[in-house]
């Protein structure tokens, strides 16, 4: 019952006991991976062998080569109902048959091969940017992601460069008799293709890397998005806000339209608190007390100029400005506020009123008029 045949995969007869085979060694194959894992980490606990990123990453591939010994195993495994059937009868097996092209089990191995082997050359390449870059003594995280990504599609592309030579595709025959459907699919996928360009503008020039911190302006008229810089792949980029969101935007939306990064800017920056009193106060006690006001917080920059400004003579009272200079910081909301609480404290203190908006209604009855 368990050796009868339940389907063919390839030249093999798959049955029940091949199954149960396969589902043991993929199961054994896990298990020897984590006891690996565990006795080279505890072998280099033991030592004294500091884990940093390059032995992690050599260790994951070691405990990961498992795997290839498992396939094979796992291949080996057919010949118990499959007497007659060699390895190289299974390699030669034919997926897609046909007079332009053929597929056989030996290029799938080869391209599996042949993107793993990128994936180890990907591995190593980081190595050796993050060793360089620990070598020259720099801590800049943006630098090194641009280099990781930059790395990372050039050997993928060459990786389905050399899977079409391995399986005969000649790649200027499949551009020329693809340019129609490329012409479509380039009207159709404009903005996605817009957005590719973009990202590879970003990652090249550099004015914005991951961990900087920049302000988005919106068109509606709304409070401007502050966010760092998580993520930027091909077409999308992830920024986190303030609030511990993580969106993801084209793009295009940082190439084409205002930002501001804070992180390249300089590290200095005037900040206006606006402010309105009634009319009747004294305005220069109101001045006084805003500029105390800021400068009772330890994020104001006591050596830049503290200055308030009457801006406007406002509909429900003087329109007032509290300029101050601080440093550009994630949390400079969190500073505004404080110095808005203080503002507070000191105008309740002083007896000043901060005006609410008011409209007086005159009716007029036109039967008197009469």
């Amino acid at each position: 019952m368990l050796s009868a045949t339940l389907f063919k995969l390839g030249p093999y007869n798959v049955c029940l006991w091949n199954i149960i085979f396969i589902s043991l060694i993929v199961l054994s194959a896990m298990a020897l991976r984590r006891v690996i894992h565990k006795l080279l980490k505890r072998y280099l606990k033991q030592a004294n062998i500091r884990m940093e990123g390059q032995r992690t990453t050599w260790l994951r591939l070691i405990s990961q080569s498992v795997y290839i010994l498992a396939v094979y195993i796992g291949v080996w495994s057919f010949n118990f109902n499959n007497e007659d059937v060699s390895l190289s009868d299974l390699l030669n097996f034919k997926i897609i048959a046909s007079k332009k092209f053929t597929l056989t089990f030996f290029h799938v191995i080869i391209i599996f091969v042949i993107f793993f082997l990128a994936r180890m050359v990907l591995n190593v390449v980081k190595l050796y940017i993050n060793r360089k870059f620990k070598q020259k003594n720099i801590e800049d995280q943006g630098s090194e992601y641009v280099y990781n990504q930059i790395a990372k599609y050039i050997i993928y592309v060459l990786a389905v460069i050399i899977s079409l030579q391995a399986l005969e595709v000649k790649i200027e025959n499949l551009l020329l008799g693809s340019a129609g459907i490329l012409v479509g699919l380039g009207l159709g996928l404009q903005d996605v293709f817009k957005d590719m360009i973009s990202g590879i503008i970003l990652l090249f020039e550099g004015n914005i890397r991951v961990g900087d911190v920049i302000e988005l302006s919106n068109k509606n008229g709304t409070e401007p998005i502050v966010a760092k810089i998580v993520k930027i792949n091909v077409r999308t980029t992830q920024i986190q806000t303030r609030d511990g969101n993580v969106l993801i935007m084209p793009n295009v939306k940082l190439t084409q339209e205002f930002v501001e990064n804070w992180t390249h800017g300089s590290e200095l920056t005037r900040f206006i608190i606006n402010v309105t009193v009634p009319y009747g106060a004294d305005a220069e006690l109101v001045s006084r007390l805003l500029r105390q006001a800021a400068l009772s917080h330890p994020k104001v920059k006591k050596t830049q100029p503290v200055e308030v400004r009457l801006s406007n003579f406002g509909e429900n009272g003087m329109e007032m400005e509290l300029v101050f200079w601080a440093d550009q910081s994630w949390d400079i909301s969190f500073y505004k506020s404080d110095i808005r609480f203080e503002i507070d404290r000191l105008f309740r203190e002083y007896k000043i009123n901060v005006p609410f908006q008011q409209r007086d209604i005159h009716i007029i009855d036109k039967r008197r008029e009469h």
